[in-house]
């Protein structure tokens, strides 16, 4: 018996054999390499884009409106939220908060005191708290408050000190002053104008919009306004994925816009999704044909030694005893390939890490369980498939 397996593997290690267990073995490394590197990219990008490390909280948190268009100038009533919409938006899976965005009902002019000679027609708006990126103790209002909130946004102090007063010649103010400042504001109706005090509390990168707390909006709104309930022309939603294809569409669709700067992602995240699928299906394709090369090696085997293997089993042999045998000459190889696979995605990833951190984005440094279980996967599946093979074409002699 022991010549015949030397036999066995001198047929598999010489002549054509040899050639074709080389290109099978070289076609599994490729591969599974493919497999591996299409795996960590997946995981890499799920960590960049959801990982707290990586989190950008101004991104997660959007504006919402209608698009006007031609057709809907001078018909405001066109671009109120209907109660059907605003449902709609709510049940959407990428949608994790959601509130309405309040307007003034009122007119707002604010004027700044002392040598800075500004004064501009204002509005306010209001959203929920939990939208907050400025957190204040002083972010409060009960009725017969004199002095009234005020979150601005940062865009408009940067407008204001690298635009208005450059070119009025005024002077430019710091956050902290502006803080420290006393607002005069004037809120007025067709009937009434009564004076009250602004103090900002602080300035907000997320929303774009005067903000005032919705206690206060809804009793000026009462006290102030035309007394007619309004719809909702602007609403604010949280969302794990500004980039989200599946949030661009639903805009896109149904007409609504947001800040697209943080949309631009989208295309960006669709073309690596892209990259990921084409890399794993090539993977896909190379081990269909490597475990294709590795079976027709094996019957080759087989069938050189056909007469042999009728022999031994005439004598005695257990078929099973052939297989075991044929096996361990395989085995060895698909685990050094595995190996060799994992130690080259380490490597790569341990670069990728290095590299992103210099961008301050971060991701694991080492491969994580889903690229292990990726090598076990497939060899596992290289393993079953050569069994296969083996009991069928040792059986059939």
């Amino acid at each position: 018996m022991r010549p015949f397996f030397d036999l066995l593997k001198k047929i598999i290690q010489t002549g054509v054999g040899k050639s074709r267990f080389f290109m099978a073995a070289v076609g599994l490394g490729i591969a599974m390499l493919l497999i591996l590197i299409a795996i960590q990219a997946h995981t890499n990008f799920t960590q960049l884009l959801y990982s707290s490390k990586n989190q950008n909280e101004t991104a997660d948190f959007l504006v919402i409106n209608k698009t006007i268009t031609n057709a809907m100038m001078g018909q405001s009533a066109k671009s109120i939220f209907t109660p059907e919409e605003i449902a709609t938006i709510k049940q959407q899976p990428f949608v994790q908060a959601f509130g309405l965005v309040t307007s003034s009902q009122y007119k707002v002019v604010i004027q700044a005191p002392g040598d800075l000679h500004f004064a501009t027609d204002m509005f306010f708006e209001a959203v929920p708290d939990s939208f907050l990126d400025v957190k204040n103790e002083d972010w409060k209002w009960s009725a017969g408050d004199r002095t009234i909130p005020i979150i601005l946004p940062n865009d408009f102090l940067n407008l204001y000190n690298f635009g208005f007063s450059l070119s009025q010649d005024l002077p430019q103010i710091s956050q902290e002053t502006v803080k420290a400042l006393p607002l005069q504001v004037s809120i007025s109706n067709n009937l009434v104008a009564d004076p009250y005090m602004g103090h900002v509390v602080g300035f907000s990168d997320r929303i774009s919009s005067f903000l005032v707390p919705a206690s206060f909006m809804s009793w000026a709104n009462a006290k102030y306004g035309t007394g007619t309930v309004t719809g909702t022309s602007r609403v604010i939603i949280k969302t794990p994925d500004p980039s989200n294809p599946a949030l661009v569409k639903f805009l896109k669709d149904n007409g609504y816009t947001t800040n697209q700067d943080k949309l631009k992602f989208s295309k960006t995240r669709l073309i690596v999704q892209t990259i990921v699928s084409v890399v794993g299906f090539f993977g896909l394709i190379l081990l269909f044909f490597a475990l294709l090369v590795f079976s027709m090696f094996i019957q080759l085997v087989i069938a050189s030694c056909k007469r042999e293997i009728q022999l031994l089993v005439i004598l005695g042999t257990a078929p099973g005893q052939l297989q075991r045998y044929l096996l361990k000459q395989f085995v060895p190889v698909y685990i050094i390939i595995g190996i060799l696979s994992l130690l080259i995605v380490t490597g790569l990833q341990y670069w990728a890490s290095a590299t992103l951190a210099t961008h301050q984005m971060q991701v694991s440094t080492w491969p994580g369980i889903p690229v292990l279980a990726g090598t076990l996967s497939v060899l596992a599946l290289v393993y079953i498939v050569n069994l296969v093979t083996v009991c069928k074409y040792v059986n059939a002699i």
